[in-house]
C-alpha cells in the first residue's frame, strides 16, 4: 500500500490543491441560492438557505454530511429529520418554510389539511374559536411527510442490520427513508434497486444483475469500512409513478437463484475472494404483505459487515459481471475501485485514488474505534422498563387508581405466569377479550374469579341494535367487569365452541369488530380507558386483527400498551402489527423481555389500593367478619360501606398532591367520597363540617337502635335538602360514622327493587348464626321517587315475614335523601321521621363555616372552594348575583367557551341533575377533532404529547369565568367525566344576567341547531334525553317542585316572555329530534292552552301520526276538541236564541272530540296506568253537548225538553233538526247509553285499582296535566248530572209511592244520589259522619220496589245489595237492613243464571256474602263453601299480576258475625290516627295490622303455602287461592301461615301473612 501511495502521490497531489481552491471559490458563489431554483441547489446552497431561516449549526452540518441537495430538501420528511436528530421544534421550522418554497400548485396539494372536518356555519366557527383561543397539538406536529402524489403512504423501518430475524415483515406501499450516505461506519448505509424489470428475466440474468450489485455494493463498503444494506425490491430514485423508497417487492419462484448469485465472488474478486466472503451475509428474504393481494412478494437484502480485523490496510478492487448478449456469456468489467459518495456508489477515479488510499489508515482506526464504542454501549444501554411500563399504564400518573378503566386483550396462559397476575385484581378492569377456551376452567378467567366476580360473554352479546344506556345495564358492564370469550369456551354446553384460524375470521371477525366499534364509540370516552394486550403465547391471526380494530377505533396508537415477556413473540407481533401501525410507535407502547414477575410486582409499588382478599363487617357479637370481595361483588345492586372502607389505600403511593386535589374537588362542590372522610380521620386533610342536620339524623337512629322504643321491622327518614345545601354529605357522614354498629349501604337505583331486596338480606344476615340478633341494614336512597322506595319498603317487609322474623325487630332502616326547592313543606307531612336541610345555616354553623372558609382559603385557589364560601354565605341572592355580575364583566361574548357557558347553565336550571359530557364538550370546542387530527398528521407523536392533550387541553381552553363556573364530575360508577355549574342558583343567575346579549329562548334555539353536539356519537342517547327534558319534562309537587307545571320549566318560562318563541322552540326541537311525538304533542297542548285551536288541532294530528295507538297522543287530540269545543259552547250560550243550524259546528267539534277519546279508549294501555283519563274526557264533553241542546229553541221549552228526550231515545227526529244534523244522528241518538258505559267503565277500574297516580306516571308528561284529582267524587257528581239531563221529567212525576216509578226512572234517581254503581254507593262511606252517608243509603234502598227479585234486573239487584252491605258499615242497627241470610237468597239468582258470564261485582258478592263461617243458616257449609269457591275462581281469571300493588281491596274479613263480619276499608283508615302520607306509609309498612283496635276488628284466617302460592281450605273437598299482594312474603317452603283477608275485584287477598307457631 505505501508504494502505491507514493507512486500516485505526486501525480496526484497539484490536482487535489486545485480542485480545493475550486470547492473554496464556488462555496462562495453556492451561497447565493436566491437567484437559483431549488431543484437546482447543491447541498452548499441549502446549507446558507437553512442559516438564514435560523436552524441550529449542529443539525445544518448533519444534513450537509447527508448531502441534501435541493431536490433532496424538497422531498425530505418528518420522519427522516427525526431519525437525524432533529427535536420537534427545528422540524416544525424547517419543514414549514421549505413548504414555502414548493411550486404553489405542489404546495396546494399538500398543505390544504383543515384542522376540522366539520360542517358548515357552525363548524367554522368551532374552528376559528379553538385554533386561536387553544394551543393546537398540531402545531407541534403539524406537517406531514410530503408525498410526490398527493396520497400520503405510511413510513417504515429497516430490519435490524445483521439480524437473523425470521418475523420480520415489510408492507407493501410503506415507504422506506431515502438511500443514504455514510453517517457513521457502523450505522449502516442503503442502497435501492427496484428489479422492477429485471425480476422478469430468466434465472440467469437475473442472477447476473443480483450479482454485479451486489458485487459494486459490497466492494464500496468495504473500502469505506462502513456497515451497508443493499435492499432488492424497493424503488429506487429512478422516476416512476412509484415514490422513492416504495416498498414492491418482488415475486420470487427460486430462491437459490439469489443465493447462488454470490458464487460470482470468487470471479469479481480473484486475489480477494475469502475477504468478500467474510464481509458479504447471505441474502436475506423478508416477506411482503399485501392487504390487497394473495400473491406473496418479497425483498431481498443483503449486508456487509466489513469487520476491521478482515480489512485493514487493504483496498478492494472487483470486477462486476454482466451478460453479453450476442455471445451469451458472462463477462466481467475491467478491476475497478468503487466508493460510497452520498447515497451512491461509484468508481474511484484515477484522480481520486491516492487521497483515497491515504485516507484507509484513518478509516481504519475510526472503524476499530467505533466497533469498540458499539460494544461498550450494546453493554451498557439497558430501556427503564420499569418507568415506561408505569407511564404507559398511568397516563403518566405516579399510581394507579379507578379513574382509568382498563381492557384487557390475552390468550392463553401458562400456570407460571397465572402465578404473577395478582396486579390485575387491583386494576379497574372494564372488559377482557380472551382467546384462551379453557380460560374459565383453568385459565386467566378462573384465577381472575377467585378475587372478583365476572360476567361471561361471548362476542354476539355485543351485536346489539338497542338504546346504548339499555344495552350497558343489560350486561352490567359497569358493575362487574365483562369476560369476553372471542373464541367459544371449552367448558360451555351452548354450543360456543372454539374454531380454527379460518373459521373464526370467517365467522367472528364481524363480531369483534362490531363489540371494539360499540366498546370505544358508544360506552366508554377516549382517554378514559387502556388496553393492554399481554401476549404470553404463540402469535395468532385474531390477536392481530385486535389490534388492528382497536387501533382503528382509537384514530391511533395512544392509550394501547403492549406487553411481552417473549422477545420472539414479540418480533412475530411486531411484523403482523405493523400493517397499522410503525415499529417505531410500536416500540414506544410495547414493553418486551421484562419478565411476567417483574411487571406483576412493579404495578402493584404504585396502586392505590394494596392487594386485600377481604374486607370487614360488623357483626352481633360486637366484632367483625370478613366479606369477600367476589361475595360482595354478588350483591352488586348495593355500594357496601365496611367497617375498614379505604384502609386498603396506600397514602405514601397517593401522595399530598392527590390528597389535595381530592379535598379541592369537594369543596368546589363535588360530590363527597368516601375517601374525603377517611383522609379526615386521619388528618390526612381538613375535618368535613357536620350540618345540624346530622345531629337529628343520628339522634334518629340512636332512638330506633334502642330496642325499647321498635315498632317496625323497617323504618323510614327521610332528609329532604335544597340542592348544594349538603344534604348528600350528610347522609354519607352519618353512613360513615354507623358502618361500625350497622352493616351500611347506598342502593343503586339501576337495579329493581325485587333485586336491592335480595341483595340487602344478604348483607343484613351474611356470616351471622342467629337471625333473630343481626345489625340493621343502614340504606342510603338517594334522588329516588317515591314508588322506587315505597316499592322496596314492601319488597324487605315482605322479605322480613317470610324469614319468620318478629315484626318488632329491626331489620332494615331505609334513609332516603331527596332534593327539594322546599324542604321544610316536605317535612310536615311526616314530621317524626323526616329531616330538612336549607342553604339557611344556625347560629353554630355560622361560625364553623366562617372558619373553614377563611382556613380554606390559604389552602387553595378562590375559583376550587367557590361553592363553600357560597354555602357560607347561605347562597343569599345578593351575593350570588354580585359574584356572577363580576365574573361576566369581562366575558367574550362571542366565543365558543361563554357558548358552551350558556348551554350547561340552561341544562343546569330546568333539568334536574343534568350534566354535559367532557367529550361532548371538547367535540363543541373543538379540540376532539383537533385531537383527531393531529393523530393523522403526527405520525409518532410523543407520550408526553399525548397526555398533554388528554389532561390539560380541555382545562386549557376554558376561560377564567368558565373555569370559575364548571365543575368537572366523574360518575362513581362509570367513572364517565361531565361538567355542570357549580350551583343552580349560579346557574339561573347566569341566564337572569345574560338576556341582555341573548335571551334563555336564543340559548335553547342554539342549543337546538348545534350540529357538533347533537351528531357527536359518544354519550349521545344520554344527552339527547337531556335535551329532550328540557323541552317536555314537567315539574311535580310532589318531587319538592314549587307548583305542577303544564309545561317544561323552559317552556313556561320563555311562553310568560313572548309565547311565539316557545312554540318557536318547540317546533325545532320537534324537527331537531326527528319529528318526535311527544314534543309534537306538547307544542299541541301551549297551543291549546292558547286557544289557537286550528294550529293545536295540526299538532295533535301530527302526534298522532307518528304514535296512531298510543293512548296519551289520542287523548290530547281529545282534549284539543274539546277545549275548542268549550269555547264555542260558551260563546253560543252569549245568544238569546239558538237555532239548530248554529250548533251545527259545534256538535261536529264536540264529536271529533268524543272519537277522539274513544279511539284512546281502545288502545292497549300499560299495566302501570291506572285509569284512562280519555272515558273523563268523553263523559265531560257528552254531558256538555246535551246541555247545550237543551238550549236550542225547539227544545227549551218544557215540551221542548221531552221532544228531546225523544229524538235521543226512539227513532224520532224533529223536522228542524233532520237536515242540519244529519251527519250526527247516529252519535248523538247513542249519547245516553256511550256516556252510561264510559261512566260504567271509570266506575269499574276505580273498584279494581287504587287510584293513586306514580311519580313515574307524573313524569312521563305524556299524560294530560287536566286531571281528576278525586275521581271517586268526580264519578258521583257526574253521574248525577247524566241522571238529571236524560231526565228532567221525573222531579214533576215524583211519585210517594216508588213502585209507580218507571225503572229508567228509578235508575235515574237512584244514579243521582250516587246508588248507580259500586263505586260510587261504596264511595258514600267515605263521609267522615257515619250517620249522613247511612241516611244517603236509606234513601237510596227506599227507591228500589218491594219485590226485589221480580221487578230488578241484574245491574239493580248489586247495586242493591252493595247498598245493604255499605249500610251495615255506616249505620248496622238501620231498620232498612236485611239479614245475610236474606241477601244470600236474593243473590242465589246469580248462581243460576248459567248462560250468562256474571259481572265481577256479583263474583265479588258472592263472596263475601257465602264466605264460610261456623253455625251460619241451615244451608250445608260445603254447599256455601262452593258458591264462594267457584266466584272467586271466576274473579281469579282477571288478575293483572303487575299490577297487585294497586288492587283495591274494598272488605276485609273481621271477627263479627252475619252481615257485620264484612269490614269496609275505611273503617281500618280511620282507626289508624295520622296525616294522609302517614296512613299511607302504615299501610305499606304493615304498621297497621299491630294496631290494637285493627286487631281487635280483624280476624286472621288460616291457610297454607303449596310449591309459592298462597291457599286456605273451606271444606274438605275444596280449597280456595289467595292472591298475596306482596308476592315476596309468601314462605319459599311449604307452611302453615295466617294473614288477614281481603275482598277484591280480583278474588280474596292476604295481608300480613306470617308463618303460623
Amino acid at each position: 500500500m505505501e508504494q502505491i501511495v507514493k507512486s500516485l502521490h505526486n501525480g496526484t497531489e497539484a490536482r487535489v490543491c486545485a480542485r480545493a481552491d475550486v470547492t473554496d471559490n464556488s462555496g462562495h458563489e453556492h451561497s447565493d441560492y436566491s437567484s437559483i431554483p431549488c431543484s437546482d441547489w447543491n447541498e452548499h446552497h441549502v446549507s446558507s438557505w437553512l442559516q438564514a431561516i435560523g436552524i441550529k449549526p449542529e443539525h445544518i452540518r448533519k444534513l450537509e454530511k447527508e448531502e441534501v441537495t435541493g431536490p433532496v430538501l424538497l422531498n425530505v420528511t418528518k420522519s427522516y429529520l427525526k431519525e437525524l436528530g432533529f427535536g420537534g421544534g427545528q422540524i416544525q421550522l424547517l419543514l414549514c418554510k421549505r413548504d414555502e418554497l414548493l411550486p404553489p400548485d405542489k404546495s396546494k396539494t399538500n398543505k390544504k389539511k383543515p384542522c376540522f372536518d366539520g360542517e358548515h356555519r357552525e363548524e367554522a366557527k368551532h374552528e376559528a374559536v379553538s385554533s386561536s383561543d387553544v394551543p393546537s397539538p398540531e402545531q407541534n406536529f403539524s406537517t406531514s411527510d410530503i408525498p410526490e402524489t398527493s396520497v400520503s403512504l405510511p413510513q417504515s423501518r429497516y430490519r435490524k442490520f445483521n439480524d437473523k430475524d425470521e418475523h420480520f415483515r415489510y408492507i407493501k406501499h410503506a415507504v422506506l427513508p431515502p438511500e443514504t450516505g455514510i453517517d457513521n461506519l457502523i450505522t449502516p448505509c442503503h442502497e435501492h434497486k427496484s428489479l422492477e424489470i429485471a425480476c422478469t428475466l430468466e434465472p440467469r440474468k437475473l442472477k447476473i444483475k443480483f450479482a454485479s450489485e451486489v458485487v459494486r455494493f459490497a466492494c464500496a463498503c468495504m473500502n469505506m469500512r462502513a456497515n451497508g444494506t443493499i435492499h432488492f425490491g424497493v424503488m429506487d430514485k429512478i422516476k416512476t409513478s412509484y415514490k422513492h423508497g416504495e416498498i414492491i417487492g418482488i415475486p420470487i419462484e427460486d430462491k437459490e437463484v439469489f443465493e447462488d448469485a454470490l458464487d460470482y465472488i470468487e470471479n469479481c474478486f480473484p486475489t480477494q475472494h475469502s475477504d468478500a466472503r467474510k464481509c458479504i451475509k447471505p441474502p436475506k428474504f423478508i416477506p411482503v404483505i399485501d392487504k390487497d393481494s394473495k400473491a406473496q412478494n418479497w425483498i431481498v437484502e443483503v449486508d456487509v459487515v466489513p469487520m476491521v480485523n478482515v480489512v485493514r490496510e487493504k483496498l478492494y478492487s472487483a470486477r462486476i459481471p454482466k451478460f453479453n448478449e450476442k455471445a451469451n456469456k458472462v463477462e466481467y468489467e475491467q478491476k475497478a475501485y468503487y466508493q460510497r459518495v452520498g447515497p451512491n456508489t461509484r468508481r474511484v477515479t484515477d484522480d481520486e485514488l491516492v487521497s483515497f488510499v491515504q485516507a484507509l489508515e484513518d478509516l481504519d482506526q475510526k472503524r476499530e474505534f467505533e466497533e469498540n464504542n458499539q460494544n461498550q454501549i450494546l453493554a451498557h444501554v439497558k430501556e427503564d422498563l420499569g418507568r415506561k411500563l408505569l407511564v404507559l399504564l398511568t397516563h403518566g400518573k405516579k399510581y394507579m387508581d379507578k379513574t382509568l378503566r382498563y381492557i384487557i386483550v390475552s390468550d392463553r396462559f401458562d400456570q407460571e405466569n397465572l402465578q404473577n397476575i395478582k396486579f390485575l385484581a387491583h386494576m379497574n378492569i372494564f372488559c377482557v377479550f380472551d382467546y384462551d377456551p379453557d380460560s374459565k376452567l383453568s385459565g386467566l378467567c378462573h384465577n381472575y374469579q377467585e378475587h372478583h366476580a365476572v360476567n361471561l360473554h361471548f362476542l354476539r352479546d355485543y351485536d346489539h341494535r338497542e338504546n346504548t344506556a339499555n344495552f350497558v345495564k343489560k350486561l352490567q358492564l359497569y358493575d362487574r367487569t365483562s369476560w369476553i370469550f372471542c373464541n367459544g369456551r371449552n367448558d360451555y354446553i351452548g354450543g360456543e365452541r372454539p374454531c380454527d384460524e379460518k373459521t373464526w375470521i370467517k365467522n367472528k371477525k364481524k363480531l369483534l369488530k362490531r363489540a371494539i366499534s360499540v366498546i370505544c364509540n358508544e360506552i366508554l370516552p377516549k382517554g378514559s380507558f387502556v388496553v393492554l394486550f399481554i401476549l404470553t403465547s404463540d402469535i395468532e391471526q385474531p390477536l392481530v386483527d385486535t389490534f388492528h380494530e382497536f387501533y382503528a377505533e382509537m384514530s391511533g396508537h395512544e392509550d394501547i400498551v403492549i406487553f411481552s415477556e417473549s422477545r420472539e413473540n414479540y418480533k412475530k407481533w411486531s411484523s403482523f402489527a405493523q400493517v397499522s401501525c410503525s415499529m417505531d410507535v410500536l416500540e414506544q407502547i410495547s414493553i418486551v423481555g421484562m419478565p411476567m414477575s417483574h411487571v406483576d410486582a412493579t404495578i402493584q409499588s404504585i396502586q392505590l389500593t394494596s392487594l386485600q382478599a377481604t374486607r370487614c363487617l360488623p357483626v352481633s357479637n360486637s366484632g367483625v367478619c370478613f366479606i369477600k370481595p367476589v361475595d360482595e361483588e354478588h350483591m352488586n345492586s348495593l355500594e357496601v360501606v365496611s367497617v375498614d372502607q379505604c384502609d386498603e389505600t396506600n397514602v405514601h403511593v397517593m401522595g399530598q398532591e392527590q390528597i389535595k386535589k381530592t379535598e379541592q374537588y369537594f369543596y368546589q362542590g363535588g360530590k363527597i367520597d368516601w375517601m374525603n372522610l377517611w383522609l379526615a380521620d386521619r388528618n390526612q386533610c381538613g375535618e368535613v363540617i357536620k350540618r345540624d342536620a346530622y345531629a337529628e339524623i343520628n339522634k334518629m337512629l340512636e332512638d330506633l337502635e334502642r330496642t325499647d322504643s321498635l315498632k317496625r321491622s323497617i323504618e323510614n327518614i327521610n332528609i329532604y335538602h335544597q340542592p348544594g345545601s349538603g344534604g348528600s354529605t350528610v347522609v354519607r357522614q352519618i353512613l360513615w360514622n354507623w358502618r361500625g354498629k350497622m352493616r351500611c349501604a347506598v342502593v343503586k337505583q339501576s337495579y329493581q327493587a325485587a333485586t336491592v331486596c335480595e341483595h340487602a338480606v344478604q348483607l343484613w344476615n351474611y356470616e351471622e348464626v342467629d337471625k333473630n340478633a343481626c345489625l340493621p341494614v343502614l340504606l342510603l336512597l338517594e334522588d329516588c321517587n317515591a314508588d322506587y322506595q315505597d316499592d322496596l319498603r314492601r319488597e324487605l317487609s315482605n322479605a322480613v315475614t317470610t324469614i319468620k322474623m318478629s315484626p318488632s325487630k329491626l331489620c332494615f332502616i331505609i334513609l332516603c335523601c331527596k332534593r327539594s326547592l322546599d324542604p321544610e313543606r316536605m317535612c310536615k307531612t311526616l314530621p317524626l321521621r323526616t329531616v330538612g336541610v336549607t342553604h339557611k345555616l344556625s347560629p353554630t354553623e355560622k361560625t364553623l363555616f366562617s372558619k373553614k372558609a377563611e382556613s380554606l382559603k390559604l389552602k387553595f385557589e378562590p375559583e376550587f372552594i367557590l361553592t363553600f364560601v357560597l354555602m357560607s354565605k347561605e347562597f343569599e341572592h345578593s351575593y350570588v348575583k354580585d359574584f356572577v355580575e363580576n365574573l361576566l364583566k369581562e366575558i367574550d361574548h362571542s366565543s365558543l367557551q361563554t357558548q358552551l357557558i350558556k348551554f350547561v347553565a340552561l341544562l343546569n336550571s330546568h333539568v334536574e341533575n343534568s350534566n354535559l359530557s367532557v367529550s361532548h364538550c371538547e367535540a363543541f370546542l373543538g379540540l376532539g377533532v383537533q385531537f383527531q387530527n393531529s393523530n393523522e398528521t403526527a405520525k409518532q407523536p410523543t407520550f408526553t404529547w399525548a397526555d398533554e392533550v388528554r389532561h390539560q387541553t380541555f382545562e386549557n381552553s376554558l376561560s377564567e369565568q368558565a373555569r370559575f363556573f364548571f365543575i368537572q364530575l366523574k360518575s362513581s360508577e362509570t367513572h364517565i367525566s361531565s361538567v355542570r355549574i357549580i350551583h343552580n342558583l349560579i346557574a339561573k343567575e347566569i341566564l337572569e344576567q345574560l338576556p341582555n346579549n341573548q335571551s334563555q329562548s336564543e340559548i335553547a334555539m342554539s342549543l337546538l341547531k348545534d350540529k357538533v353536539l347533537f351528531d357527536h356519537r359518544f354519550g349521545r342517547d344520554h344527552f339527547q334525553k337531556l335535551v329532550r327534558d328540557l323541552f317536555i319534562k314537567r315539574t311535580k309537587k310532589s318531587k319538592g317542585d314549587p307548583n305542577d307545571s303544564w309545561f317544561s320549566p323552559l317552556i313556561e318560562h320563555v311562553r310568560k316572555k313572548d309565547l311565539e318563541k316557545a312554540i318557536d322552540l318547540l317546533k325545532e326541537a320537534h324537527t331537531c329530534f326527528d319529528e318526535d311525538a311527544f314534543v309534537a304533542q306538547q307544542l299541541a297542548r301551549l297551543l291549546n292552552e292558547n286557544k289557537r285551536f286550528e294550529e293545536a288541532e295540526i299538532w295533535a294530528k301530527s302526534a298522532r301520526s307518528r304514535l296512531p295507538r298510543h293512548t296519551y297522543i289520542l287523548d290530547t287530540l281529545g282534549q284539543v276538541y274539546k277545549k275548542w269545543f268549550y269555547g264555542k259552547h260558551d260563546d253560543i250560550c252569549m245568544k238569546g236564541s239558538i237555532q239548530p243550524e248554529d250548533v251545527t259546528d259545534i256538535i261536529d267539534t264536540a264529536i271529533k272530540g268524543i272519537t277522539a277519546f274513544r279511539e284512546s279508549e281502545k288502545c292497549p294501555q300499560s299495566q302501570a296506568i291506572c285509569l284512562n283519563n280519555s272515558y273523563f274526557g268523553e263523559v265531560d264533553i257528552g254531558c256538555r253537548l246535551l246541555e247545550l241542546l237543551l238550549n236550542v229553541d225547539i227544545f227549551a221549552t218544557k215540551d221542548g225538553n221531552r221532544e228531546l228526550m225523544d229524538y235521543l231515545l226512539t227513532d224520532y227526529i224533529p223536522k228542524e233538526v233532520q237536515k242540519p244534523w244529519q251527519k250526527f244522528h247516529g252519535i248523538l241518538k247513542g249519547m245516553k247509553n256511550s256516556i252510561r258505559n264510559a261512566l260504567e267503565c271509570i266506575s269499574e277500574d276505580l273498584a279494581r285499582f287504587q287510584n293513586f297516580s306514580s311519580e313515574e306516571e307524573e313524569e312521563l308528561d305524556e299524560g294530560e296535566p287536566e286531571t281528576v284529582n278525586n275521581p271517586r267524587r268526580w264519578l258521583l257528581r257526574k253521574s248525577a248530572v247524566y241522571a238529571k239531563l236524560f231526565f228532567v221529567d221525573t222531579q214533576e212525576d215524583e211519585a210517594s209511592d216508588t213502585d209507580t216509578f218507571s225503572p229508567l226512572m228509578r235508575q235515574m234517581k237512584t244514579l243521582k244520589l250516587g246508588g248507580g254503581n259500586v263505586t260510587t254507593i261504596l264511595y258514600l262511606l267515605s263521609d267522615n259522619s257515619k250517620q249522613r252517608a247511612g241516611a244517603k243509603l236509606e234513601e237510596i234502598i227506599s227507591l228500589f220496589p218491594a219485590n226485589l227479585k221480580k221487578d230488578l234486573d241484574q245491574t239493580e239487584l248489586i247495586n242493591f245489595i252493595f247498598c245493604q252491605i255499605a249500610l251495615s258499615c255506616a249505620s248496622p242497627g238501620s231498620g232498612k237492613l236485611l239479614t245475610i241470610e236474606e241477601l244470600q237468597h236474593l243473590s242465589r239468582r246469580f248462581c243460576s243464571e248459567k248462560r250468562i258470564a256474571l259481572p265481577d261485582t256479583a263474583n265479588l258478592l258472592l263472596s263475601l256474602l257465602f264466605w264460610p263461617e261456623d253455625s251460619m243458616g241451615q244451608e250445608p257449609s260445603n254447599t256455601r263453601s262452593d258458591v264462594a269457591t267457584n266466584a272467586i275462581k271466576a274473579l281469579n281469571r282477571y288478575c293483572a299480576a303487575s299490577r297487585k300493588g294497586r288492587i283495591f281491596t274494598h272488605f276485609l274479613l273481621g271477627k263479627a258475625r252475619g252481615l257485620n263480619k264484612i269490614v269496609h276499608k275505611t273503617t281500618i283508615e280511620k282507626l289508624c290516627k295520622g296525616t294522609l302520607s302517614e296512613r299511607r306509609l302504615k299501610w305499606q309498612g304493615g304498621e297497621v295490622w299491630t294496631n290494637t283496635e285493627v286487631v281487635k276488628v280483624l280476624k286472621r284466617v288460616f291457610g297454607y303455602t303449596d310449591n309459592g302460592n298462597l291457599f286456605v281450605r273451606v271444606s274438605d273437598q275444596s280449597n280456595i287461592r289467595v292472591i298475596p299482594l306482596f308476592s315476596a312474603s309468601v314462605p319459599n317452603s311449604n307452611e302453615n301461615v295466617t294473614f288477614y283477608l281481603g275482598f277484591s275485584l280480583h278474588g280474596v287477598v292476604a295481608f300480613d301473612i306470617k308463618v303460623a307457631e
